[in-house]
């Protein structure tokens, strides 16, 4: 699907990269991988109430789930949206996929977005119609890769199917791998947010992956943060050089990234995604 991506995501702090149980109930699935589903944990965070809700699939970056995807979780939830914070890492062992090592099939990530949409249609208080995913940098590409034609035609051909109507509508934040979605197109509305000076997913990739899309009928959206770079909205993050990340950018893909927050982009950011998904989803 998306052979030779390497990992990348965004990284708050090492301490607070677990996956939270205080975030919400702890829940789980098995995800769509067909054969040998592989049972994925989550955190579940939603409104009071009976619904039907609008609901949100999140999907973290390469160092996992950690404090800034709970709060983007409880953000979701405050404005009147199921949030589902899907734990990739845990259940495959991997403590830190932002560090050179083995990897896993671009597939398993895919299988396991698709699993949390099989979860949520089971819920009584969902609304199926209403359920749209976002992801950061390694997740990004995946919340971007279950609503693009060409990867759903690739999951079909090894058994997945995507549950009707499938995600309604997509956001990708700094997300790794537009250079491999360039030629192909998504077939739902997806909001693409990144820094442009982020050395660590490049934004020309990205923007010149919007407009090929665009240009092919997509409605896709990209919006570039003057100054801004990786993690721009995880409160707290200084401006470093992380000298131990994988970079594809770098002389033989390693190593290091340039990360900080930027509170004017995630201020920016929190208010595009809120439009986007009201818009598109119809939070009450």
């Amino acid at each position: 699907m998306l052979d030779g991506m390497p990992r990348h995501a965004w990284v708050a702090f090492a301490a607070s990269v677990l996956l939270a149980a205080c975030a919400g109930p702890a829940v789980s699935f098995p995800n769509a991988t067909p054969a040998a589903p592989r049972t994925v944990p989550a955190a579940e965070i939603r409104p009071d109430g009976a619904g039907p809700f609008p609901a949100v699939v999140l999907m973290h970056g390469c160092h996992g789930v950690s404090a800034s995807t709970r709060d983007w979780g409880r953000w979701f939830r405050a404005r009147g949206y199921v949030a589902l914070i899907v734990d990739s890492w845990g259940p495959r062992g991997i403590r830190d996929g932002c560090v050179p090592g083995p990897d896993i099939p671009n597939t398993e990530r895919f299988d396991d977005a698709v699993g949390a949409l099989r979860w949520l249609h089971a819920r009584p208080y969902v609304d199926r119609r209403r359920v749209g995913v976002v992801g950061w940098s390694n997740g990004g590409v995946f919340a971007m890769a279950v609503v693009n034609g060409p990867s759903l035609q690739r999951a079909r051909a090894r058994g997945v199917e995507v549950p009707e109507p499938g995600f309604g509508a997509a956001v990708a934040m700094y997300p790794g791998g537009c250079y491999s979605l360039v030629n192909e197109r998504v077939v739902r509305p997806l909001l693409l947010l990144v820094g442009d000076a982020d050395d660590w997913t490049l934004p020309s990739e990205c923007a010149r992956m919007v407009e090929a899309m665009r240009a092919r009928g997509a409605e896709a959206t990209i919006v570039l943060y003057p100054g801004a770079v990786h993690y721009f909205d995880v409160a707290g993050q200084p401006r470093v050089v992380l000298p131990e990340v994988e970079n594809r950018n770098k002389p033989g893909g390693c190593c290091g990234a340039t990360v900080g927050y930027d509170p004017a982009a995630d201020a920016d950011a929190h208010g595009r995604i809120e439009a986007f998904f009201a818009h598109h989803l119809g939070a009450r």
